[in-house]
């Protein structure tokens, strides 16, 4: 499942995202979210979050 809906996201869920700085490279960090920071309902690059560890990205793909 891809992020770009805000209703497949919550709080808890394992997550891969991309970080700022590896926009260009397209480098996956996974981890837990905290905070969804995007406020729309979907985004096309993806849903900004916050992760447990404070890492702040765009969710590419959800974990199951």
């Amino acid at each position: 499942m891809n992020g770009q809906n805000r209703k497949d996201i919550t709080p808890g869920i394992e997550v891969d995202i991309v970080l700022k700085a590896d926009q260009r490279t397209g480098k996956l960090t996974n981890g837990i979210v905290k905070d969804i920071l995007t406020n729309s309902s979907s985004h096309p690059h993806g849903i900004k979050v916050r992760l447990t560890d404070g890492q702040v990205g765009r969710v590419q793909k959800i974990r199951k």
